[in-house]
């Protein structure tokens, strides 16, 4: 069924068909089958473009579901080309510290810059071209390098995946913007379209590097070989005479230095349940375990 109609909108109708398999990637076919379900003849489709790809294999006859963007009498508007576009923060912007480089220390980073503000990214791994020579002792030796291999390192425990795209959200979230941020740095444009999207592990670390590339040419700062163990804490008097604890991030061997961390919330740990990583935030908990006796 169409979600959209000539009549009732300006925009260009969205057609949902559904074809056999060995039809499905003809246009031909797309047009005969949207003409029919329109109501109207083949002619007056100009232009078509491919919105949503996918495959029903739920029955002997696999099928496959297509949403397909409609121009009639005219063309299609062009599509604008997806690049990363991101401005320099101001001199006195604020900074983000962000601990860890996977895909979620990667987008709250560009999502930063969008916000003006400058990140500044900690990683206890290496990049993803170095972190490669580190996976051979694991397959080789079974010896693993604690700070640098399958899990730790720029793009996380995926980059060397093969690199799917699967969340069970559907109605939260910007995905579409996430779609196009990847593909604006690399990955291939099908993703936008297809109901599974698979980046491929060939392709994968390339997009990682372009989007730790993008941050650097947009001001922020990415720094590997990085690892924070905790939060040192310092007493400071609040605006309303209140004693608070800012925590200051831990000096790095070489030239990090110590740098101020004042963020107006700190993050929130759950205890007793929770995990190694995320106790050093919780040193003024009220539901720690109670000790136990040998």
């Amino acid at each position: 069924m169409s979600e959209h109609t000539p009549e009732d909108s300006a925009q260009a109708p969205l057609i949902d068909i559904v074809l056999p398999v060995e039809e499905s990637e003809h246009v031909s076919a797309w047009k005969t089958a949207i003409a029919e379900q329109l109501g109207l003849p083949e002619e007056r489709i100009v232009d078509m473009r491919l919105r949503k790809h996918s495959i029903d294999a739920r029955q002997r006859q696999i099928k496959v579901q297509l949403r397909i963007e409609v121009g009639l009498d005219q063309p299609l508007p062009a599509e604008p080309e997806l690049k990363p576009l991101y401005d320099r923060p101001t001199a006195d912007a604020k900074t983000v510290l962000i601990i860890g480089c996977g895909p979620a220390g990667m987008f709250a980073a560009l999502r930063a810059l969008e916000l003006g503000l400058k990140p500044i990214i900690l990683e206890r791994g290496k990049d993803a071209s170095a972190r490669r020579f580190d996976l051979g002792p694991i397959l080789k030796k079974g010896t693993v390098i604690e700070d640098s291999n399958y899990c730790f390192g720029e793009g996380g425990a995926g980059t060397f995946s093969d690199g799917k795209l699967y969340t069970r959200v559907k109605k939260r979230g910007p995905i579409r913007d996430i779609y196009e941020t990847l593909v604006a740095h690399g990955a291939p444009e099908r993703i936008l379209i297809d109901a599974h999207p698979h980046i491929g592990s060939n392709l994968l670390p390339k997009v990682v590097m372009a989007m730790r590339q993008s941050i650097l040419e947009a001001g922020g700062e990415v720094h590997f070989g990085t690892k924070v163990n905790q939060f040192i804490l310092k007493d400071r008097l609040h605006s309303r005479g209140k004693h608070s604890r800012w925590p200051r991030v831990p000096q790095r061997p070489y030239d990090l230095g110590n740098w101020p961390l004042r963020p107006r919330h700190l993050p929130a740990a759950s205890c007793p349940k929770c995990a190694p990583r995320t106790k050093a935030l919780c040193g003024r908990c009220t539901h720690r375990a109670p000790a136990t006796s040998d």
